[in-house]
């Protein structure tokens, strides 16, 4: 039961709570300098019921963990690469954002407005959905980062189930938006997310 206060949970729990904190807090601040206090709500948080209860179902699975096998959090390579991951995703996304401007919402615009434009250069010209892509790194990062091999495994099948039907949904409204302009971009550019075109 002492494994709970050793230095291996302590530097793994802090990694994940910064990240969580930083994930969420700089999600909302994009938010705000992209759309304006008048356009943002506590929705920019991305905080869902799903999300809360997929956090809790990991620290579950790690307090088990370390104290039933606590070697297995001892493998800092994979903690390591989980922490890489997580940085990597969030440059991602975070760039994915700062590029879009205010093409880039939290939520599928189903209508077309003036502003919005259709993003191609920058890191739109590597991926279709960079912000998707981003986070689907980042959320298995940070199981990983936890040495957590079940939630590793159910974070990559449900975020990656997620984008899989929210791509072709949002991309239904892009092809109206944006017509042969964004079928010959999504020819051309993947959308970021693994198997999903």
């Amino acid at each position: 039961m002492t494994e709970i206060f050793s230095y291996t949970a302590y530097r793994q729990l802090s990694q994940m709570f910064l990240t969580i904190i930083f994930f969420h807090g700089s999600e909302y601040v994009l938010a705000l300098a992209t759309h304006g206090r008048s356009n943002v709500t506590l929705m920019s948080l991305l905080i869902s019921k799903n999300y809360l209860f997929a956090m809790i179902f990991s620290l579950l699975e790690y307090f088990i963990e370390i104290v039933l096998f606590p070697g297995l959090k001892e493998l800092w390579w994979v903690s390591n690469l989980g922490l890489g991951m997580v940085i990597i995703g969030e440059i991602i996304r975070k760039t994915a954002i700062i590029t879009a401007g205010q093409a880039f919402t939290h939520l599928i615009r189903t209508y077309h407005s003036e502003d919005h434009k259709l993003i191609t250069h920058g890191i739109y010209g590597f991926a279709r959905h960079p912000g998707y892509c981003g986070f689907f790194i980042w959320s298995v990062g940070t199981q990983i980062m936890l040495c957590n091999p079940i939630s590793t495994i159910a974070f990559a099948v449900v975020v990656w189930r997620f984008f899989a039907q929210r791509i072709p949904y949002e991309e239904h409204f892009l092809r109206q938006f944006f017509g042969s302009q964004y079928v010959e971009y999504a020819q051309r550019v993947p959308s970021g997310v693994p198997f999903v075109n």
